[in-house]
């Protein structure tokens, strides 16, 4: 049986990149940007107005002159103008582009209208209330570096020097892969034997949060057609998530079937719980992924282990936060403990973990309350009050 320490390094090892791909201004968001994205043109493009006004030559301004008649009204969005007599003003929009032949403007605010005529009530300074061409960023400088996760933020940036299409890091192709007769489907009633597939669902749910694509399955105990399903499943997709069909029992054939199918085992058996029957293993570019059935154990595996090797393929850092036990902690098995807990964030500034064990691997209800798991190192007995540990959250707690 391996530690969890020497399972997670086994994982990460095994993180590969999988090429990039262009996809649409739309599906961008938590995507992680390959190309640099530049200026098409000068930023702002033209000398743009920032206030509603009047626009004027400055040098007409001089010698106490505050009386200017209006020659023409720009709205945002129109063809430049050009102020023909220097004496007079351009009523001009915020968003327009600064007429030809002036240089300031003023805001209707600091004005007095007279007739045609706008009497200036405020001292004016050159060039006030104008955003300078270029003067943001230059024609072809880099705007949004490569290899940053795309934020809704930076859909302003793509969107503003055109990129309808952007170039991204490619997300694998999951089979999220559940097995065993007992399980039947959500809109089915299941005999007092049975139960309704639960971890699927939750899984394929996870990662369309991700951003990652994926489609589930079923098998059912029979090796055989275990063995023909994934030959088929593997000539499609990347990563296979599988839950149940790992432990020791004489219907468990995902370990005999996936050695059948030549991969290679990296690990089988962790010392954690829950979680502890988790299978590891690879074949050329395919990855596999066979948790435990048990809700909880592949609730755990997922968050601990899929996501860091989904964060280091894709160049990321994967999300940590330390948290501060609120009680202390009894917990005998050597073995590392995944313990379910809530959070919060104290006046201090940091966040404190409170566990709740809930009623065992198999309650799923208890997790929905909770916000992730403490995991809570092998090697002692008594997890005291205030002592700090790794947190990892069941959602994004930043985004």
């Amino acid at each position: 049986m391996i530690t969890v320490e020497n399972a997670l390094k086994l994982v990460l090892d095994s993180a590969k990149r999988l090429g990039s791909e262009k996809i649409k201004l739309s599906e961008v968001i938590g995507k992680i940007l390959v190309e640099d994205i530049y200026a098409d043109r000068p930023m702002p493009p033209f000398d743009r107005v920032t206030m509603d006004g009047i626009a004027i030559l400055y040098s007409s301004y001089l010698g106490e002159n505050t009386l200017f008649e209006i020659e023409a009204i720009g709205p945002a969005g129109s063809p430049q103008l050009t102020l023909k007599d220097q004496s007079k003003c351009i009523e001009i929009m915020t968003g327009a582009s600064l007429p030809m032949s002036t240089d300031t403007v003023i805001r209707y605010e600091d004005l007095e209208k007279i007739d045609n005529q706008y009497c200036i009530k405020k001292p004016v300074k050159k060039g006030q209330n104008i955003h300078q061409k270029g003067s943001d960023h230059a024609e072809n400088s880099i705007l949004v570096p490569r290899g940053i996760e795309l934020k809704a933020i930076d859909i302003n940036v793509l969107a503003t020097v055109g990129k309808s299409e952007v170039e991204v890091i490619k997300m694998p192709k999951v089979a999220v892969i559940s097995s065993g007769d007992e399980l039947v489907n959500v809109d089915e009633i299941p005999a007092s034997y049975q139960i309704r597939k639960s971890n699927v669902h939750m899984i394929s749910a996870r990662l369309k949060q991700l951003g990652v694509s994926s489609k589930t399955f079923h098998f059912k105990d029979d090796a055989e057609g275990i063995f023909q399903e994934m030959q088929e499943i593997l000539n499609e997709y990347d990563v296979l998530l599988m839950s149940g069909g790992v432990s020791k029992g004489k219907f468990d054939f995902i370990p005999e079937v996936l050695d059948r199918l030549g991969f290679t085992k990296l690990f089988h058996r962790v010392a954690q719980r829950p979680g502890k029957p988790f299978w590891f293993g690879v074949y050329d570019d395919k990855t596999v992924f066979a948790f435990p059935g048990n809700p909880v154990s592949t609730l755990a595996c997922f968050q601990k282990y899929f996501i860091s090797w989904l964060e280091k393929s894709l160049g990321r850092e994967s999300q940590m936060l330390r948290v501060v036990l609120e009680e202390e902690v009894q917990f005998k098995p050597d073995l590392t403990y995944f313990a379910q807990a809530s959070i919060r964030q104290k006046e201090d500034g940091r966040f404190y973990a409170l566990v709740n064990h809930g009623n065992g691997s198999g309650d799923i209800v208890n997790p929905s309350s909770m916000d992730g798991f403490i995991e809570l190192p092998a090697g002692k007995e008594l997890y005291q009050k205030g002592e700090v540990y790794t947190f990892i959250p069941f959602y994004p707690l930043y985004k």
